[in-house]
């Protein structure tokens, strides 16, 4: 296996991005708390965006992430925390690069229970080594599915 993060990985839609935060579809929502992160993720696209008449971005876009075994994710990192971008910066790439190396432990499961979409929201109100970060992103993996 490539340990690549292509652009098709990244999530980008604002639809699915407000559905990951939306407090009112917590029943579809899942999440987990492993410090230093918050993880929320949503295993069916179905439940995300209702049909084409209501989506912004193109359908093949997202019907693509149904096709392709790897979840589409976000790295959230608070600026309320972090006042320098510098900062903000470090922290996801380093668990830009935890997500990259380790999402084979993700992808060994089968493909209904692997999320279509995972949002990291960066908790910790200190810069974490990224020992740190690689091994809570391991632990987030195992409790994921």
């Amino acid at each position: 296996m490539k340990f690549t993060f292509k652009k098709s990985e990244r999530l980008c839609s604002k639809k699915v991005i407000d559905k990951l935060f939306d407090r009112k579809g917590s029943e579809k929502i899942n999440s987990v708390f492993l410090y230093p992160f918050r993880v929320s993720y949503i295993f069916n696209e179905s439940n995300v965006v209702n049909n084409e008449e209501a989506v912004d971005t193109p359908s093949e876009v997202l019907t693509q992430n149904i096709a392709s075994p790897t979840p589409a994710i976000l790295i959230s990192v608070s600026k309320r925390y972090f006042k320098h971008a510098v900062d903000r910066n470090l922290i996801k790439r380093r668990t830009r690069e935890a997500y990259r190396l380790n999402k084979s432990l993700l992808l060994q499961k089968p493909s209904p229970q692997i999320p279509a979409y995972i949002a990291f929201v960066y908790i910790a109100k200190t810069i974490e080594d990224y020992a740190k970060i690689e091994k809570s992103m391991k632990a987030i993996f195992k409790k994921i599915v």
